[in-house]
């Protein structure tokens, strides 16, 4: 197995794990959780797919791992407690997904990955960011997989303590995070694996059948026992030993992306 390689690409840090030898193989990016593991080096320590024959470059999320303000996730909290949606939820996938065009045209320069259609995957508010990807149809896309995903962001919301105080602004800016709408205008449908933990919230697990069903007859739905939420224990910023339930979900996911990685 090689070493993980860091680095930055247009500001975003990143770890990849090349394929076995190293050299010229596809893409597969990814995007982590902010539960546990909530920076790309843990993602990549949760989730490495080893012995795909392709690089897994393991994104870092704004405010997250090597971009935490003061070293802590005290600012991201202060955001949190301000305003989930506005201020945490909706700018972090937003930045995430304006960022990312840059981002991967700086690891084709910096790695043998060559131009070919991507893989992509998210886990968590990660997924959002993987399916703004998935559906904007800006980057040609041979297979997408998600983990315990945000498919709806009013779905998050409501899982939040106490009631939302939606206005005009935050409607929009939560019904624009509905990816089970958005299945609707989509010209081409990549294959998608979406894995839901069998103990994650109820609320995300519907979403998650929603997905599948919209998305048709080239989505996939796998339930993954045992599984809640986050992939990894707290405080799930530095790489730690993969838990039973997150080899589980690597398993499925190298199978996954094996099957669909272009020729």
């Amino acid at each position: 197995m090689s070493s993980p390689i860091t680095g930055t690409a247009a500001g975003v840090p990143f770890t990849a794990l090349p394929p076995a030898g190293g050299g010229a193989a596809p893409l597969i990016v990814t995007w982590h959780m902010l539960d546990a593991p909530r920076s790309n080096a843990a993602f990549a320590a949760a989730l490495p797919m080893n012995g795909l024959p392709a690089w897994r470059v393991h994104l870092g999320m704004p405010m997250c791992g090597e971009r935490m303000v003061d070293g802590s996730t005290d600012a991201i909290v202060e955001l949190f407690n301000k305003d989930p949606l506005m201020l945490y939820l909706r700018p972090f996938v937003r930045q995430a997904t304006e960022e990312f065009p840059a981002a991967l045209a700086a690891i084709r320069e910096q790695l043998p990955v060559g131009d070919e259609p991507i893989g992509v995957l998210g886990g968590s508010l990660g997924g959002a960011v993987a399916l703004q990807v998935l559906t904007d149809a800006a980057v040609p896309i041979f297979a997408g997989a998600l983990v315990n995903a945000a498919v709806r962001m009013r779905s998050v919301v409501d899982m939040l303590p106490g009631e939302y105080p939606y206005d005009a602004d935050s409607e929009k800016a939560v019904d624009a995070l509905d990816f089970v709408a958005k299945v609707d205008g989509l010209r081409a449908r990549p294959p998608l694996l979406v894995l839901s933990g069998e103990l994650d919230h109820p609320g995300l697990r519907a979403d998650a059948r929603d997905l599948v069903d919209a998305w048709g007859d080239r989505a996939e739905l796998q339930t993954i026992p045992d599984l809640a939420h986050p992939l990894a224990e707290e405080p799930g910023i530095e790489p730690a030993p993969q838990l039973p339930s997150a080899a589980k979900v690597d398993s499925a996911l190298t199978t996954w992306f094996q099957h669909h990685l272009p020729s």
